[in-house]
């Protein structure tokens, strides 16, 4: 295969981006993985035909993990000039919460009803705004989640670790 110009693969780099950023996680269909804070590299071969992309988990132990990377590879595959996609989950940095975008926060807090701990330990409730809300169980409904409650709404939810 010939080598890209730089343009075509800086251009080719926003294509497979924007396809990566296309990709939902399993958990949460409104919010794409690129929202969640887990894509860390999108490199393009010199020639083109190679993408790799480099993603954080948001939790080592996430079931979904070959869900998510399945997706991207056929969400990158799609585009034409791509012949082979290398999924990669990176060791660090460690994915936190301060990855996430706001339309991610605004979606899960919304949509989810899931709310993200503070630096200051601190919940505030997604469906009310109270900070009245205490943590329930560390068992959530998957290993990256946990209970918690509020008082003034008297309504659970969501803690994302």
């Amino acid at each position: 295969m010939s080598i890209l110009s730089s343009v075509s693969v800086e251009s080719l780099v926003q294509s497979v981006a924007d396809a990566v950023a296309s990709v939902h996680d399993p958990e949460y269909p409104d919010v794409s993985i690129a929202d969640l804070g887990l894509v860390e590299s999108v490199t393009v071969s010199e020639s083109g035909d190679v993408a790799t992309i480099g993603l954080i988990p948001t939790f080592s132990g996430c079931p979904a993990l070959d869900m998510i990377a399945t997706d991207v590879e056929a969400a990158v595959l799609a585009l034409t000039e791509v012949q082979q996609c290398n999924v990669e989950w990176l060791p660090g940095p460690v994915w936190t919460n301060e990855r996430l975008t706001d339309r991610a926060r605004t979606t899960l807090a919304d949509e989810f009803t899931v709310v993200l701990r503070r630096k200051d330990g601190g919940l505030r409730c997604p469906i009310c705004g109270s900070d009245a809300v205490v943590d329930q169980s560390l068992a959530g409904p998957t290993r990256c989640r946990s209970v918690a409650w509020c008082d003034s709404c008297r309504n659970p939810v969501e803690v994302m670790r």
